[in-house]
């Protein structure tokens, strides 16, 4: 075999690397067909509702991804709401009032969650005065003035030495 085909052998594996690298990170999406709401219109709702809500054991996926057993029933909860004719801001309301805001992938701005929005504007107005205080109160650097004749005597004796 020649030197060909071990080049081709290297560009097939790094394609072969490069689409599992792309294919591997996909979420499977966890929606058992059993969850599925025979009503198309309802079902979307409650995809996209599921897709707002995090799993409360894996934390940073939504319901709709997670295949834990409290994203399942969360799921079923919010189809079961919806089947009921509940609006999808109540469903969303009723989920909050019984798992808190954390529940929400995107938390919504109130006045609990109003210093977390806040703190990094804080943090870089703190910054930026403490700066300008740094820049303001720092001791000017005035150039040295020339050693005298004396001075430079001296220094010249002692470097003799």
């Amino acid at each position: 075999m020649g030197r060909g085909s071990s080049s081709q052998h290297g560009w097939v594996a790094l394609v072969f690397a490069l689409l599992l690298a792309f294919v591997l990170p996909l979420p499977a999406f966890a929606v058992n067909p059993d969850e599925v709401l025979p009503n198309p219109a309802l079902e979307q709702r409650a995809r996209n509702l599921s897709a707002q809500l995090r799993c409360m054991v894996c934390q940073n996926q939504s319901i709709d991804d997670s295949n834990a057993e409290l994203a399942r029933d969360l799921r079923v909860l919010v189809r079961e709401r919806l089947t009921n004719g509940d609006t999808d801001q109540q469903v969303i309301d009723y989920v909050v009032s019984r798992y808190g805001e954390f529940v929400l992938l995107n938390p919504r701005f109130g006045a609990k969650t109003a210093i977390l929005w806040a703190t990094p504007l804080l943090l870089l107005l703190v910054g930026g005065i403490a700066i300008l205080v740094f820049v303001r109160t720092r001791p000017s650097q005035k150039p040295l003035a020339a050693l005298t004749p004396e001075e430079q005597a001296r220094i010249d004796e002692l470097l003799k030495k």
